[in-house]
């Protein structure tokens, strides 16, 4: 056996002992001998491990629970999975994750416990646990105390997928190979993969496990990533009530969808066989009784339980009459057993005769009592009451399925926002007024489905909301959330973003079927080639959350934010209606028009405080802008002073030779765009309030000359804004002094204007500190 040794070292598993019992497994995998390889598993405490060719690519790049980018927040600690085991197998211990406490608070946080759990590692509970008993499967699956029957529906339906479930549940841990204590699940989160850790101690009352478990006693995957899944929202409280395609979402990064059979679209069957050829996983079920649990239907149907459909295809079919297609289903009963549908084309139904048998062939027809079964599309949409797809992206895809037929695969495009409230969080098409603040994107559809006689392109629109679940324990839920989709008839001429004018005057061509409360929302389309807008919001105006915008299509999108790029420019010279006064209207001319000369008052009061070498430090001009200011008209602007930290951020634009202080000229280019900056606040100080409306910031620093996305907005409002949703006329110059210091700072460093700049650690800090 010492070819099959060396095969191990060659797989990093050099340190895997072999004895005989091994090698003859290890040989039983080798021969094709699947079936008495798993049952000689399920007699021995080897991990499970997979020897069939070819071997399985990498798994998709994650990140480290805590790591920075993992999406989540709240996290301090990063948590890698090999280094706590090592260094547990290096000090005989075992690992305690005190970041989810073996207590009462990593279960209940909405009230006390009646009783006191018993935090058990499963050794503790039986004398020979093991991870997987005969592999996973939807057995393993039995719910517990706790309301979370929407996930162990998703991790029932994970198991009939070995890739998928391999990537959510990695194959190098075990009670057995280098046990610590330690195990790690993958769950995807918002665009990213997530590797989460926690120990084994599980929730017992009794010496029994309190929630999920698996039917087989001493089996514990499906307990331990009920427990994974539980600590990245903060609790096992939290995971009371979702849907099954929230959790299939979180094992595959997938895109889901739902149909009610009795309003399905009359493109569903064709919906179905596309989806089949993009490898999306699909299952089906029947309204349940609500006085019966698991009631069959008089066809043999299970009414309220999950199948799983397994092939569409349109087969063909040859009768005495006529010859032609009819459109085929494929369904599994997860069971596996004699539980089938018993209608036409079940199991030896006489239709059967009328497929050619190379048909037969092609589709691996048999009639064993596996639970399997085929049924025609209109019988399925008869019996059938729902239907749930989840798209899967490249990152779920096998190795074959990525370098196989290009067109068979979605397009993929995703992009990560926030609504702020005071800047972006503009509301639904009813708030007209604060609408267009919201983010925008811009999607570019070129070539129509190849199958598609009206010439259109298939797109469906995921908008989901982002750590909600998680921040239940401080009382906040899903907001109520959906998306807006417009047509851009001149691409090249329209404004971006998108204003207010542009959605009074142009009405929305498709828009998510309903704003609700769920984590996500999402709907398929059917457009013309174009350009269109997705605007994504909330219901109410001013709600703030985090989200992720995910575009499927047929043919390939391309998908950019529909915003401006940042930059600086000139000061707005033109006239500008301002505020109402008593003796009518003012007209400001933003850009400063200001000339020095020798009889001017701040000339004279800048020489008497500057002295001899003609320089101010920031107390100096502090007292130069402050008394200078004093002088204006309390009716034309009321102001307090400038703060010391302006007055230094001031000193620190203009200060080329870090020296701390201005010399005249300085002072000159400062006063003149204070000048503007003054100007400009007073004309969007519309309620002569002396602050300035956040909603109104793009627009100010728009006519003082910057140029700035969303983004950039919402740092600003966060940054300046009070819990009014204002700017005082000091936070305001601050943001302003802030946005030319830092991008000044940027062009020096990109004289060609690539928007692009290097710059090493010291001086980055430096540029960052002192401005």
């Amino acid at each position: 056996m010492d070819f099959l040794r060396a095969g191990l070292k060659s797989f990093g598993l050099g340190g895997f002992k072999m004895d005989d019992t091994t090698a003859n497994l290890v040989a039983n995998f080798a021969s094709g001998g699947i079936g008495m390889a798993l049952d000689q598993i399920s007699r021995t405490s080897l991990p499970s491990r997979r020897k069939d060719p070819p071997p399985p690519r990498p798994p998709c790049p994650f990140k480290v629970l805590g790591e920075k980018g993992a999406g989540i927040k709240g996290r301090q600690n990063v948590q890698d999975f090999v280094q706590i085991r090592d260094s547990c197998l290096q000090n005989g211990t075992l690992f305690e994750d005190a970041s989810f406490p073996a207590d009462n608070s990593s279960i209940y946080y909405s009230r006390r416990s009646a009783r006191d759990f018993v935090w058990l590692r499963p050794t503790e509970i039986v004398e020979d646990p093991q991870l997987f008993v005969e592999g996973a499967s939807r057995f393993d699956v039995q719910q517990g105390e706790l309301g979370d029957c929407w996930l162990l529906a998703a991790m029932a339906s994970l198991t009939l997928n070995p890739k998928l479930f391999h990537q959510v549940v990695p194959e190098d841990q075990s009670f057995t190979d280098n046990y610590a204590g330690i195990f790690h699940f993958r769950i995807w989160q918002y665009g990213t993969w997530v590797d989460v850790v926690v120990d084994d101690r599980l929730p017992t009352c009794d010496g029994k496990l309190v929630f999920l478990q698996s039917q087989t006693k001493n089996e514990f995957w499906s307990a331990l990533l009920e427990k994974a899944y539980a600590k990245l929202h903060g609790g096992y409280e939290a995971l009371k009530g979702g849907t099954t395609c929230e959790a299939m979402e979180d094992f595959t990064g997938g895109v889901s969808e739902m149909y009610e059979l009795n309003q399905a679209p009359p493109n569903l069957f064709k919906i179905l066989l596309k989806a089949h050829e993009r490898s999306s996983l699909m299952s089906c079920a029947i309204e349940p009784d609500p006085d019966q649990l698991e009631a069959e239907t008089p066809l043999g149907l299970i009414k309220g339980h999950a199948y799983s459909i397994t092939s569409v295809k349109m087969m063909d079919i040859r009768t005495p009459r006529m010859s032609g297609q009819i459109p085929m289903i494929r369904i599994r009963n997860p069971w596996g057993n004699e539980a089938e549908w018993k209608g036409a084309w079940s199991d030896q139904s006489p239709e059967w005769q009328f497929i050619p048998e190379d048909e037969k062939e092609e589709v691996g027809l048999t009639f064993d009592r596996d639970g399997e079964f085929w049924m025609s599309f209109r019988d399925f949409s008869a019996q059938y009451s729902r239907l749930e797809i989840v798209n899967l992206n490249a990152d779920s895809l096998e190795e074959e399925e990525l370098s196989g037929d290009h067109s068979k695969r979605w397009s993929a495009n995703e992009f990560a926002g926030n609504w702020v409230k005071g800047a972006s969080a503009g509301g639904c098409r009813n708030h007209l007024a604060t609408f267009h603040l919201n983010p925008q994107y811009r999607i570019t559809l070129e070539d129509p489905d190849d199958d598609d006689n009206d010439d259109k392109c298939t797109v469906i629109v995921a908008l989901m909301q982002k750590n909600r679940r998680a921040q239940r324990k401080i009382g906040l839920d899903c907001l109520t959330i959906g998306f807006t989709i417009y047509h851009l008839k001149n691409p090249d001429t329209a404004p971006k973003p998108l204003d207010n004018k542009f959605f009074k005057y142009n009405a929305s061509v498709a828009r998510s079927p309903s704003f609700i409360n769920l984590r996500e929302v999402s709907c398929r389309f059917k457009l013309p080639p174009g350009v269109y807008a997705i605007i994504p919001s909330t219901f109410e105006p001013n709600e703030e959350g985090e989200f992720i915008l995910r575009v499927f299509s047929e043919k390939k999108n391309n998908m950019e934010e529909n915003d401006e790029e940042v930059d600086i420019g000139e000061a707005d010279d033109q006239g500008n209606t301002g505020r109402m006064h008593n003796k009518g209207k003012h007209f400001y001319h933003v850009k400063s028009n200001d000339t020095f000369d020798d009889s001017s008052d701040v000339v004279q009061l800048f020489r008497r405080v500057a002295g001899v070498d003609m320089e101010i430090d920031w107390v100096e001009l502090q007292n130069v802008l402050n008394t200078s200011f004093q002088r204006e008209s309390s009716e034309e602007f009321a102001f307090d002073g400038f703060s010391k930290d302006v007055c230094r951020s001031m000193i620190a634009m203009l200060d080329t030779d870090h020296s701390g202080k201005l010399g005249f000229e300085e002072f000159k280019k400062l006063w003149s765009d204070i000048q503007t900056w003054k100007n400009t606040f007073k004309l969007y100080d519309r309620d002569r309030s002396n602050s300035l409306s956040t909603l109104e910031l793009r627009s100010a620093l728009h006519a003082v000359g910057y140029r700035l996305n969303y983004h950039v907005l919402n740092a600003l409002v966060l940054r300046y804004g009070d819990r009014r949703g204002t700017l005082a006329f000091d936070d305001f110059i601050m943001c302003a002094i802030k946005m030319k210091s830092m991008i000044e700072a940027f062009k020096e460093r990109d004289p060609h204007n690539t928007k692009r700049a290097t710059f090493t650690l010291d001086e980055w800090i430096d540029k960052t500190l002192y401005c």
